[in-house]
């Protein structure tokens, strides 16, 4: 008769045992991983001055308003300042330039100028030409403030000749903003 508890049998049950737990182990689905902790950056306050209409749609009336960044950077500063001034002036006797809720341009910095891309809403304004130069000089004179050149401006990211009466071919200074 032969010996249930031969060497070769235990040894291939141990085998056996192995292999099967080694199985489970490989389709047990992986652990996830535990999120990592964000760390709030130090938020700053700084002031900008942005320049809004004045009742007339004539002349440019500038403000000094806080802005909160967590990077004090060109490109953070001139967002968080067209950022407010799409929201509107808070002194009375300033003009909002854009209708209420309407979304801030996006501006983008390469060297000394500025790349401000309006959003399609922008084009559907329907101002007058002084409406569109005003609108086009705040941001101009907002963003060169403290430095910079010229702004070009951009509509969804694409190059267009004019936003409504105004042409765009060339990029706006401070003289071409200066006050009347």
């Amino acid at each position: 008769m032969k010996r249930l508890f031969s060497l070769f049998n235990v040894v291939t049950l141990l085998l056996l045992a192995a292999a099967y737990m080694a199985y489970q182990t490989v389709q047990k689905p992986p652990a996830k991983p535990d999120a990592p902790k964000l760390q709030l950056a130090q938020q700053r306050d700084v002031k900008v001055k942005v320049y809004y209409s004045d009742a007339q749609v004539q002349n440019m009336k500038a403000e000094t308003r806080t802005v909160i960044v967590t990077q004090e950077n060109p490109g953070a500063l001139a967002q968080a300042a067209l950022n407010v001034w799409a929201s509107g002036p808070s002194a009375a006797g300033n003009l909002a330039v854009v209708p209420k809720g309407t979304a801030a341009p996006r501006v983008y910095i390469r060297g000394a100028h500025y790349f401000v891309d309006l959003p399609s809403a922008y084009q559907n304004l329907k101002y007058g030409s002084s409406g569109e130069r005003i609108l086009l000089c705040t941001m101009t004179r907002t963003l060169l403030e403290t430095r910079g050149e010229d702004v070009t401006f951009l509509v969804n990211g694409q190059d267009v000749d004019t936003l409504g009466h105004l042409d765009l071919r060339e990029a706006f200074t401070r003289q071409d903003c200066a006050d009347q």
